[in-house]
């Protein structure tokens, strides 16, 4: 499969630069792509911003849900083939594919409520002395043209995160999805033109960051930047994007919290998914699990049995639980950081092996707070459990970190679970679920160095609208 940037409708033709994308776990080539040079980036963005000006920003509201609607739908009725795009070209076993695939389609449908609903409010603009006689409300409009950077690990559903609250807000969208995964995206692009989005409204740009990222961030005509990825790309980000509007999703070591008086039966199969799914290549993944001493080893026992019992192979089969990771350079990285924290008196208590790709689900124990593996967001198959013994020292180890996106309390003491939750330092906390869950229409984003502003459909639309007064002054 051959594919090329889209503007305004029209796919590119192949460029003399291209890139090939590769299955994670067999290394077959999935595709080549074209990469666009800057000409078709500042194309892309003139017919965006053009776009903008001539055609979305005077689209009614039910034209845009309708729209968002009917991509839903589409989606729906062709769920195996992306589900099957996302497990090629980003090795995620295919019954999580199809679970971001589910998440995509409601993201849209929240998309298509929310267009309906940018609403503002009447001032009473007599409060203030010499307010006699003038009558003042708000509205939202939109902002003009959104950059959105999309990450490899959910090209669809994070893809949609940002582009959904653009179309529903009347923006337009240049999106430049990860090299690794940019099926996802050219699909998605293909799918909202059949499901009547105007030509412009959404422009592929295919590239890397540097020739691509960095000239879309600083460029005068884009008026939002969203971001998911890594920590020193999102640095860069906001240093390059000057006065523009910015949302950026960064890293995690997310914390879980297990009090002694926590339902293990109901945690344990919950942690192993929160901690291996897409061998744990998810910014929330429970990435440090603090047990209770009185617990612990009844926990260690158990958790390690169960994450034992993963199928681990080809993504594609039903049965496989565990895949690979991206390349085999974020394995080897990984596998590194494991072997540095053995090094530094870490002990491995199962997996710590690999095999190309794909690095075993591993679990380990004997941490300190200065391990990589603790102290920055690992992105790979690995987590610690640590034992604690009181509220305050938990408290104290959960927020020790640069980070601060969610976190998961395990307890039956629901007094217990708000006085935690109060003290932790996060954008968002779970009580009796794992910090790896997410829906799609709650707040989703961090605090510190994990991120700034917040997505979930109706926030992101917030964020890339534009409150505008309108005051009236009256001859009564």
């Amino acid at each position: 499969m051959k594919i090329g940037s889209i503007i305004n409708g029209d796919e590119m033709k192949p460029s003399k630069e291209t890139m090939t994308v590769t299955n994670p776990y067999n290394n077959e080539v999935v595709a080549e792509i074209a990469l666009a040079a800057e000409e078709e980036l500042n194309r892309a963005i003139d017919n965006s911003y053009d776009t903008f000006h001539q055609t979305t920003k005077k689209m009614p509201a039910h034209e845009r849900g309708d729209i968002l609607l009917k991509a839903s739908n589409l989606l729906e009725e062709r769920l195996e083939e992306f589900a099957e795009t996302i497990t090629k070209e980003a090795g995620k076993p295919l019954q999580f594919s199809r679970g971001e695939v589910e998440r995509s389609m409601q993201v849209l449908r929240f998309a298509a409520e929310e267009a309906k609903h940018m609403e503002g409010e009447v001032l009473p603009m007599d409060a203030a002395i010499g307010g006699k006689n003038r009558f003042g409300f708000t509205k939202r409009v939109p902002l003009g043209v959104v950059a959105a950077i999309t990450p490899f690990n959910f090209p669809l559903n994070l893809t949609l995160h940002k582009v959904a609250p653009a179309i529903a807000a009347g923006n337009t969208i240049i999106l430049k999805p990860a090299e690794k995964t940019p099926l996802s995206a050219y699909k998605l692009v293909q799918l909202l033109h059949e499901a009547g989005l105007p030509k412009g409204a959404l422009n592929l740009v295919l590239g890397t960051g540097k020739e691509i990222g960095d000239p879309l961030v600083k460029h005068e005509r884009i008026h939002k930047v969203t971001f998911t990825g890594s920590l020193p790309v999102g640095r860069t980000i906001r240093k390059n994007a000057g006065f523009k509007k910015v949302t950026l999703e960064l890293g995690s070591n997310s914390p879980n919290i297990l009090f002694e008086d926590a339902d293990l039966n109901e945690a344990i199969p919950s942690l192993v998914k929160g901690s291996f799914a897409f061998s744990g290549q998810v910014c929330i993944s429970a990435q440090r699990i603090y047990v209770h001493q009185n617990i612990y080893e009844s926990f260690l026992n158990e958790f390690i049995r169960q994450t034992e019992a993963l199928t681990i192979g080809d993504p594609m089969n039903e049965e496989t639980d565990f895949g690979p990771m991206i390349n085999e350079d974020e394995a080897k990285r990984a596998k590194t950081w494991i072997d540095d924290a053995v090094n530094h008196g870490a002990t491995i208590k199962t997996g710590g092996e690999r095999n190309g790709t794909i690095l075993k689900p591993t679990i380990m124990t004997d941490v300190k707070s200065d391990m990589k593996i603790i102290a920055e967001e690992v992105f790979a198959p690995i987590v610690s459990v640590i034992p604690f013994s009181s509220e305050n020292q938990v408290v104290s180890k959960s927020n020790d970190s640069i980070y601060g996106l969610q976190a998961g309390i395990f307890t039956k003491d629901i007094d217990r679970a708000f006085r935690i939750a109060d003290q932790l330092e996060m954008g968002g906390v779970w009580i009796n679920e794992i910090s790896t869950y997410r829906q799609d229409n709650h707040p989703y984003g961090g605090v510190k160095q994990s991120g700034i502003g917040r997505e979930g459909v109706k926030y992101a639309l917030e964020d890339m609208t534009e409150m505008k007064f309108y005051g009236i002054k009256l001859n009564g």
